[in-house]
């Protein structure tokens, strides 16, 4: 039966906040306590709402339309990141990840090791889009480096850290880049490009106090014999050249001449391809690297960590991700308890400025109670979307806040995955390089300054918000 012929109720309050508290103590639980992924949990999270949304008189046929409609506003974030995949599997076949690895390698001085350290993870958090791998290969090698220059290990893993998630922040080969804008409803590079002013200002001050704090630790030196290793090893292995740059250098074009992100990547992944014939690659291993990733298998683990990633079917864990956390997302909405909640957060925050320090909370203490940054962009995401529009700001102004607290906060908080990743791969617990992770403390403070301010705060037009309502209105 419709609900439009049942008697649906309107929960309370108390009601609306079970489905939250079940998801929290499902994911704590499952991922803490249980070392789980997070996909399983979010789905008795959705168990839940639906048994409240049918005992507040919905019908499981709306509650199922409600999940299925509620995937559907994610689905180009989905197609990106499958094309994303293969773009990254045909990078590294095609030489072009291992090339920039070689040339960013090779600025590392003594004198100035920490701020070397940024730049560096910056550009290969970049060109791969993952910070855990860049911490986990050149982030382990400049730990080493660190060590021997007598510098401060928190102080080391502070450098990675704030470089590896600037660069996974500002990739639009990033699967928490693609998420944050697809959640928001913004365009991918339209979300990058505003990101950078918060980002940039935040990253231009973790810049100049790591120059100050590295002057202090100049007189060691730098054991090379990891470096060139590793320089060896992608030098026997790939074709190095400065021309393999174009394909970064396309997808800045892209960016800058604001390509549709699909269109775009599509075109960023036949560059890969051109340089994966370049290498010699068969028609057979350049589908297999778009499909599976690549794969190879050297002396050096570092390069081997590094490089055997990618491929469309790794981007399917996250996908699924996506899936049972907007199940999830579709049910509250539906059933009312998303709106209830929502209502509470307006009564309490009405201007622009509480509405984005609210919605960082939010991202900050999702992060804390699911330990998950996926989770910390979905559910803010789906609860302040309503909320932005009302105040006829830009999608693009969400999808920025989501990243610039649900991204870059989480690997400050010790029980999330991030901050467990870190603090088990670079030796360092997240305590300790919290206060060097500069990045990660300025930005969302530079967030909220730019909220109470409106500086940067795009809003809709008149004439926009005309053309939405007659799209609207013919859909």
């Amino acid at each position: 039966m419709d609900n439009k012929l049942k008697k649906v109720k309107e929960p309370t309050l108390a009601l609306a906040l079970i489905p939250f508290i079940s998801m929290i103590a499902f994911l704590t639980i499952g991922i803490i306590f249980l070392g789980i992924d997070p996909q399983i949990p979010l789905v008795g999270g959705t168990i839940i709402a639906s048994i409240i949304g049918i005992k507040l008189g919905h019908s499981w046929e709306s509650l199922e339309k409600a999940i299925i409609s509620s995937i559907g506003s994610v689905m180009q974030a989905c197609l990106i990141l499958l094309i994303i995949g293969s773009l990254i599997g045909i990078w590294v076949a095609g030489g072009i990840v291992p090339g920039m690895i070689y040339y960013g390698l090779q600025i590392f001085t003594p004198k100035f090791f920490l701020i070397i350290v940024v730049i560096l993870c910056s550009i290969v958090s970049l060109s791969t889009g993952s910070s855990w791998s860049t911490a986990g290969t050149i982030g382990v090698a400049a730990m080493g480096v660190g060590a021997g220059l007598g510098i401060p290990p928190a102080m080391t893993a502070g450098a990675i850290i704030s470089g590896a998630i600037f660069g996974d922040k500002m990739s639009p080969l990033s699967d928490s880049t693609n998420l944050a804008s697809g959640i928001a409803g913004a365009d991918l590079f339209d979300h990058i490009r505003h990101m950078v002013y918060t980002t940039g200002p935040a990253y231009i001050l973790t810049l100049i106090i790591f120059f100050f704090l590295g002057m202090s630790y100049q007189s060691g030196q730098v054991d090379t014999v990891v470096i060139n290793d590793v320089l060896q090893t992608l030098n026997a292995n790939f074709y190095i050249s400065p021309l393999l740059l174009i394909a970064p250098a396309f997808v800045i074009l892209m960016v800058l001449f604001k390509i549709p992100a699909i269109p775009g990547m599509i075109g960023g992944t036949f560059v890969g391809i051109m340089f994966g014939f370049v290498q010699g690659l068969s028609i057979k291993e350049v589908l297999v690297s778009l499909h599976y990733g690549f794969e190879i298998t050297t002396q050096n683990e570092l390069v081997n960590t590094l490089l055997n990633r990618g491929g469309l079917d790794s981007m399917l864990w996250a996908i699924s991700l996506v899936l049972c956390a907007l199940s999830f997302g579709g049910v509250i909405e539906k059933t009312g308890s998303l709106e209830k909640i929502i209502s509470v957060i307006t009564d309490k925050f009405k201007s622009r400025g509480s509405i984005v320090l609210s919605s960082i909370l939010m991202c900050i203490g999702m992060n804390a109670m699911a330990a998950d940054q996926y989770i910390a962009i979905v559910v803010p995401g789906k609860m302040y979307k309503p909320i932005y529009k009302r105040l006829k700001l830009k999608p693009k102004n969400l999808s920025r806040v989501l990243e610039d607290a649900g991204t870059v906060t989480s690997p400050l908080i010790p029980w999330t995955t991030c901050g467990a990743f870190y603090a088990a791969t670079l030796g360092v617990d997240a305590f300790s390089y919290a206060p060097y992770t500069f990045l990660a403390l300025f930005t969302p403070l530079i967030s909220i300054f730019y909220g109470f301010t409106g500086i940067t705060m795009e809003e809709y037009d008149e004439n926009e918000i005309s053309k939405e309502k007659e799209v609207q209105l013919n859909a």
